[in-house]
């Protein structure tokens, strides 16, 4: 029985060629004993029932000299069996491709009805290696845990392509040819000051960047609610002007209207008299007095009283 500590079935090749030179190679007749003597068989098998009953039954002797009476005699038996389930195919007259199938399977018999298989496991024999075949789940896993890790290794990749700039925002860069010249045998190295040249020239093109990233941010942080006119404006950020086209247009005052006095001079209301400019009147400013009436009342004048004087004034 396998420890703890040794590795899984699955991940072990396992061969012997001294047991191969002892049964005089792996043929038909051979390829089960020396299946059995591998970590992959179990002595609770009927094929090691078999087998050590061979060995001390001279009667069952011939049970284990080939294959066929080797394997008609495990399909009397129910239990766990390994059972040859694929030869080699032939590639030519004599010539086969050396790789065996065996089967490790349990097989449970029922009066009247067809023997019930079930596999358990697939096993190959390549030449003198043997190998155990993986299960579907083990196939499954390797694949997703190959395509995590290459997602992992890519997302890194887009990282350290991308940059931002103010005016484009995201962008990413394409690898340069010189990365994609991987199959270059021998690299070519450029001399110590032309490599500290370019070294600084990408450093201070990367300060500039950022440092023009970072002033442009400030700007709109700062400047961001300012919008320009139609008008052309002058000034700097926080302080615009718009600019003026040329001399400035003085207010044009409304003209002042002719005044039309017809009919108006026949109510006795002072005036000028028609179809006269308001430029008639005297220079002195005083308008000429209105005729009076002759049968008019003559306004009376009142005069005013002075008022009682306060002691204390």
């Amino acid at each position: 029985m396998a420890s703890p500590k040794d590795p899984p079935l699955d991940e072990i090749q396992w061969r012997s060629p001294q047991i191969v030179a002892e049964m005089g190679g792996i043929h038909s007749n051979t390829v089960l004993h020396y299946f059995a003597r591998s970590p992959f068989f179990e002595e609770t098998s009927n094929n090691a029932i078999v087998t050590n009953q061979a060995f001390h039954n001279a009667g069952m002797y011939h049970l284990i000299q080939t294959r066929e009476a080797f394997e008609g005699r495990l399909r009397t038996m129910a239990g766990l069996e390994f059972m040859v389930a694929q030869e080699p195919a032939e590639m030519g007259p004599g010539q086969g491709t050396g790789v065996w199938v065996i089967r490790k399977q349990t097989r449970k018999k029922r009066p009247g009805v067809e023997d019930e298989i079930t596999v358990h496991a697939t096993y190959f024999i390549v030449g003198e290696n043997i190998y155990q075949a993986p299960t579907l789940a083990d196939v499954l896993q390797s694949r997703i845990n190959t395509i995590t890790t290459a997602l992992g290794g890519i997302l890194p990749a887009m990282d350290s392509a991308r940059t931002w700039t103010p005016s484009q925002g995201d962008v990413y860069r394409q690898p340069s040819n010189a990365n994609k010249a991987e199959d270059t045998p021998v690299e070519k190295s450029l001399p110590a000051n032309e490599e500290e040249g370019a070294k600084t020239k990408n450093s201070s093109l990367e300060v500039e960047l950022q440092q023009l990233a970072e002033d442009s941010f400030f700007r709109h942080l700062k400047y961001g609610a300012d919008y320009i006119d139609e008008k052309p404006i002058t000034g700097q950020p926080g302080n615009f002007h718009v600019a003026s086209t040329g001399r400035m247009e003085k207010p044009v005052k409304p003209p002042i209207l002719p005044v039309k006095t017809e009919g108006i001079g026949n109510l006795g209301l002072s005036g000028p008299a028609a179809g006269k400019n308001v430029k008639d009147v005297k220079k002195d400013g005083k308008p000429e007095k209105s005729p009076r009436q002759p049968n008019a009342p003559k306004l009376k004048r009142r005069k005013s009283k002075p008022g009682p004087v306060s002691p204390t004034g």
